[in-house]
């Protein structure tokens, strides 16, 4: 399990979990110096990470702090620099009465070298680290160099540049009063995207209604923009709707822009800002249409389930609204994965009307045509077909006007259907005959001319007990007792089953008479004794 500091103050930040190896010895101190003070870069690598596991475990290394700032600070391995702003961070920085130690001066130099370090990884990784400070003595000396950085020629050092003068700014604001405008500034100028990501993230927490003005000049061309910037503008819409009520038909208008996103990520998060927007008619639609056009092109089946479920829950709070989308969402049931498909079917049968429940039914009678000829190609392929006979069922119960057409699908394809399917179906069409009476004669002649078709006994059962029960003219009883005297055969079984055998050995004795008879010394077979 991860371990946090023990040593530090509850108030303290830690941005570390490092998990503890329980196979390694707890270096000594003496030896930790010796490392630290004469090893090679790989040495003093080593004992630096032994240093901050150990604190962050709980163990005081304050005596360490000197050697640290005295032989591994002035190095020019990008390892241990980058080791060194992991220590800076859970090292502890104050003395027993709260005020900072006289040796933090040293740690605030070498981060201020480092901000003016010609490598770009160096400064940004310590850009990096300074989002991460709380302390105003630490920061005041580094604000000249960290907002110089924000117009540095490299974009990996402006964008965390951007990070930590926001993270200063919404800590300690007087040290940076001008943030915002040189933070709008940038927006306005930069071309990188994650800088400009970055300015706007900043702007909307700190400085909303700077970037809502950013917002309004720059509305027209918000499709265009990369995948990081159309979620921080959705974020800011997000962030901003309610203090700026009277711009709600500009941040609809983004959001519906949105919407047309290539990246699936910017069409989630927009279609879920819009239903908090608006509860219109036709922001809910879109937001749905987006939802299902969503769980239809994804490949990953946990988000397809996700967007199913927000579906649902849009359906909930809008009843009736999205019913005209029901078709577009059996389009999902092309998803290979049956927990899809269940959880399509069922959103389905609660959108379910007597409007469309014709047309309902017969794309699930398409469905389950196609699950049957592709029997031998997917191993779920039987379990989807129990799946859509027991949604058709429910369509049938709740709408008796599509039972009888149910019932001809049931009938004409229960022989092809596997034995569960099958089992499901006969129960289906038995249910069907007891409540529908006008239904019966149409049940028994279908039932008769598939019934020599039927093999699972469950399915047996379940038609006999059909056609002995409803089966009540004349006609329909002598039609069903010829068609059992022809799945039987003829009686008794003993007289006939004897009449088969003697046929077969007349015919294999016919046919031995007519091979030529073998040498009597092939013919001759090894005698077994009984011993």
């Amino acid at each position: 399990m991860a371990t946090a500091s023990a040593a530090a103050a509850p108030a303290d930040a830690c941005y570390m979990l490092i998990h503890p190896r329980l196979d390694a010895e707890t270096p000594q101190q003496q030896t930790l110096k010796r490392n630290l003070e004469r090893g090679t870069d790989a040495i003093k690598a080593e004992a630096l990470q032994q240093v901050i596991a150990g604190t962050l475990q709980g163990e005081n290394h304050e005596q360490l702090l000197m050697h640290i700032i005295r032989f591994v600070m002035p190095t020019r391995n990008k390892t241990l620099k980058k080791l060194l702003l992991l220590y800076w961070e859970v090292c502890p920085k104050h003395a027993a009465d709260g005020t900072l130690k006289q040796e933090t001066i040293l740690i605030c130099n070498a981060l201020r070298n480092d901000l003016q370090h010609p490598n770009e990884y160096i400064r940004g990784s310590t850009l990096r680290f300074l989002c991460k400070l709380r302390e105003a003595e630490l920061l005041e000396p580094l604000i000249g160099p960290a907002c110089d950085c924000l117009g540095h020629r490299h974009a990996y050092v402006r964008k965390n540049a951007v990070a930590a003068v926001g993270s200063i700014y919404r800590v300690l604001p007087q040290l940076i009063p001008d943030a915002p405008e040189r933070i709008c500034a940038l927006l306005g100028e930069e071309a990188d995207m994650t800088c400009r990501r970055n300015a706007l993230a900043m702007l909307a927490a700190s400085a909303p209604a700077m970037a809502v003005q950013w917002l309004r000049e720059n509305a027209q061309v918000v499709g265009g923009f990369e995948e990081l910037l159309q979620l921080a503008v959705v974020d800011l819409i997000r962030r901003v709707a309610r203090d700026f009520a009277a711009d709600k038909a500009l941040f609809v208008r983004c959001i519906f822009e949105l919407l047309g996103s290539q990246a699936n990520a910017v069409k989630y998060e927009a279609a879920t800002t819009l239903v908090a927007l608006s509860g219109s008619p036709a922001a809910v639609k879109a937001a749905a249409g987006c939802y299902i056009a969503l769980a239809t092109k994804v490949a990953d089946n946990n988000v397809r389930i996700t967007v199913l479920e927000r579906l649902d829950q849009l359906r909930a709070r809008h009843e009736g609204i999205i019913d005209d989308l029901v078709m577009d969402l059996l389009s999902v049931l092309s998803a290979p994965d049956l927990d899809v498909r269940r959880k399509a079917l069922a959103i389905v049968m609660k959108l379910t009307s007597r409007r469309n429940v014709g047309d309902i039914v017969a794309m699930l009678k398409q469905e389950l045509a196609k699950s049957v000829a592709d029997a031998g190609e997917y191993d779920k392929t039987s379990e989807y077909r129990v799946l859509l006979i027991q949604t058709i069922h429910s369509c049938a119960v709740q709408f008796p006007e599509v039972a009888a057409s149910v019932v001809e699908l049931f009938l004409d394809s229960i022989a092809e259907l596997g034995a569960s399917s099958a089992t499901d179906a006969i129960v289906f069409v038995r249910e069907v005959a007891e409540k529908f009476p006008a239904l019966r004669p149409a049940i028994i002649d279908r039932l008769v001319a598939s019934f020599l078709q039927l093999r699972a006994g469950k399915v047996m059962r379940g038609a006999l007990w059909i056609l002995g029960e409803y089966a009540a003219s004349p006609d329909e009883i002598r039609e069903v007792w010829a068609k059992l005297r022809e799945a039987i055969g003829e009686l008794p079984l003993l007289a006939a089953e004897q009449r088969e055998l003697d046929a077969a050995s007349a015919g294999a004795a016919a046919e031995g008479a007519e091979k030529p008879s073998a040498p009597a010394t092939a013919s001759a077979s090894r005698r077994v004794l009984p011993d």
